[in-house]
């Protein structure tokens, strides 16, 4: 063939087709594999492959339409190389898989495009190829691969367009968001940066507010250890005051007997002609009845410590009280201690013990006389005051919030250190030498405070004297003045009434009905209640019951008295106790309308007693 198409020596068609048909078939992107098999064939290779020099990145790459992935990638690259100028080049490489190493020839161009023709035993070589077909069909595939790069590219740009479109979109949420996020971050940093601030002023005031809450807890801990300690020095003075309480109790019917043997021997002895030996047993019975007497005093005390006293608490003007004593207390004091009287106007009253109450200031008058042995001064205030719940709270032994009538007692003596104070209600605890006081004082002053529901408190400080505050509970209801009745007698008032004495000692009996016997008075006597109430119902003539509150076989006193009540409405009841604790004195105060005397009596207390109850004239017990 001649023109424009490829030929070979002595060989005009192939398969009645013209090497340049072949040639345009290869052009042919739809039937290019099959040209190209042709192709090979017809120059007796088993394969042919075109590849394309890519000027831009300087590689050879199969031209459109062929294989783009070689086997035995390490042969071809070996083989490829040494195509890089024009001509024929010989060799071998992986074909048809990496495993087959095949011959192959190639005819390099001037442009580098090489035909590859693989296996076989080709019978062509550079001089036999067309110089125009060559080339033309070199442009033909390189303007293919150029279109393709180009579809590529418009592919690609649309691709890339919508993309830019859809990413558009994409940042245009996304920064909404990063703007909605960044308004968060910004609160997140401005709280980040104030809790730094506070974290840094924290810092700064670490040490001081370490430094305060150890000063507060050492205070907490020190408010503790010593609410601990008033709470033991509570549960010591009740547990003492039960034992003292007991052993009053005990004491007094004993001196009940014994104040009454002597009286009884003193009435005999006044009988008897005045003779030496009587002058003495005079004298031996005065000493003994003056022991007697200051035991009951003991006793008497015991009981106001252990809140076991019986009180008739009535309304009391306390400024009229103290008003009252001053001349008591000039004469307890005596001339080297001035006597001050502070008394408030407008004071509320109370309803306590005037005798009781009476008692207690003058032991605190005689403590502070003696703690001013050089002289000094005693001052006694009243005041109205209120106890809130901030104080109560702290008063372990327990006081009420609420209207109180204080009467503070302030002398300038010696005073006393923190030990002392923890003990001075302690009965039996003195400061004083032996033989010059009980410890009782106080004791009794605490006691009868207590017992009338009120709260004392006392300021102390080594040389610098002593205040000890009474407070005792306002009276909200208004009283009538109740007239002051002396009742001493000089002559010891008798009678001739029939009498019913009930006491379970013997000893004690037989001391009340002689004495009543000796009055005049006409007496049974039982040592129970059932014996007692059979006697009542034979004896239509007795009109006062004389009984001790506590009996045995099962029934008291007072049980004995609401029964004979009950057989004898105009009965009267007389009781007789040594210890409040039972069933006629509840909280330390009578029952209303219940007669009381209290042991220790005498003979004229008991004859003054009995006649006041039989004549109905109530007066202290």
């Amino acid at each position: 063939m001649h023109g424009s198409g490829l030929y070979l020596s002595g060989v005009e068609t192939l398969a009645d087709h013209s090497t340049i048909q072949l040639v345009n078939a290869l052009a042919d992107p739809q039937r290019r594999l099959a040209g190209a098999a042709e192709l090979a064939c017809h120059w007796g290779a088993d394969a042919l492959l075109v590849l394309v020099r890519d000027h831009a990145l300087g590689v050879l790459k199969p031209a459109p339409g062929f294989p783009q992935t070689l086997p035995g990638g390490p042969s071809w690259r070996t083989f490829l190389a040494r195509c890089g100028s024009p001509g024929e080049v010989g060799g071998e490489v992986a074909f048809p898989d990496a495993g087959t190493l095949t011959s192959v020839r190639a005819f390099v161009s001037a442009d580098g495009t090489v035909l590859a023709l693989i296996g076989g035993n080709p019978a062509l070589s550079s001089s036999d190829l067309d110089p125009a077909a060559f080339p033309l069909l070199t442009a033909l595939l390189k303007a293919e691969s150029t279109c393709a790069v180009a579809s590529g590219l418009a592919v690609a740009a649309s691709d890339a367009t919508r993309r830019a479109t859809a990413l558009a979109k994409a940042l245009d949420g996304a920064r909404a968001e990063i703007e909605l996020k960044a308004g968060d971050l910004q609160r997140a940093l401005a709280e980040a940066a104030r809790l730094n601030d506070e974290l840094r002023h924290l810092n700064e005031t670490l040490e001081q507010r370490v430094a305060e809450r150890t000063h507060e807890l050492e205070i907490e801990m020190a408010e503790r250890r010593k609410a601990e300690a008033a709470l033991v020095q509570a549960q010591k003075m009740e547990a003492v005051g039960q034992l003292t309480g007991g052993v009053a109790h005990d004491f007094n019917n004993l001196l009940t007997i014994v104040i009454g043997g002597l009286d009884t021997i003193g009435r005999h002895l006044a009988s008897l002609p005045p003779t030496p030996a009587t002058h003495r047993i005079e004298r031996a019975k005065d000493m003994a009845l003056e022991g007697s007497r200051r035991a009951a005093t003991l006793t008497h005390r015991l009981l106001a410590f252990s809140r076991r006293q019986p009180l008739d608490p009535k309304p009391v003007d306390v400024n009229k009280l103290v008003a009252g004593m001053s001349e008591l207390f000039r004469r307890t004091l005596g001339e080297p201690v001035a006597l001050e009287a502070v008394l408030a106007g407008g004071l509320w009253r109370t309803h306590a013990d005037g005798n009781q109450l009476e008692n207690a200031l003058l032991n605190l008058a005689v403590n502070a006389r003696d703690a001013m042995p050089n002289g000094g001064k005693l001052t006694i205030e009243t005041a109205n005051a209120f106890l809130d719940e901030a104080y109560a709270a702290q008063v372990v032994e327990g006081v009420s919030p609420g209207q109180y009538v204080l009467i503070a007692v302030t002398d300038t003596g010696s005073g006393m250190d923190a030990a002392t104070l923890e003990k001075v209600f302690e009965p039996f605890f003195t400061t004083k030498e032996v033989g010059k006081g009980t410890g009782l004082g106080l004791s009794q002053v605490y006691g009868f405070v207590r017992q009338s529901g009120g709260h004392i408190r006392i300021y102390s400080e080594p040389s610098e004297g002593t205040t000890v505050k009474i407070y005792l509970p306002r009276l909200h209801v208004a009283a009538a003045e109740q007239p002051e009745e002396d009742i001493r007698q000089d002559v010891v008032p008798t009678g001739c009434e029939t009498i019913l004495v009930v006491e379970d000692n013997t000893e004690l009996r037989t001391y009340s009905t002689e004495s009543l016997r000796e009055l005049g008075y006409r007496v049974f006597e039982a040592a129970t209640g059932p014996t007692a109430l059979k006697i009542l119902a034979s004896r239509p003539e007795i009109e006062l019951l004389f009984t001790d509150v506590v009996l045995p076989d099962g029934m008291n006193g007072r049980q004995l008295a609401d029964q004979a009540s009950c057989l004898r409405p105009e009965l009267k009841v007389l009781f007789t106790t040594g210890y409040t604790r039972n069933a006629i004195v509840h909280h330390g105060r009578l029952d209303p309308g219940v007669q009381l005397i209290g042991k220790p009596f005498t003979y004229a207390e008991l004859a003054s007693k009995i006649r006041a109850v039989l004549d109905d004239v109530k007066q202290a017990s």
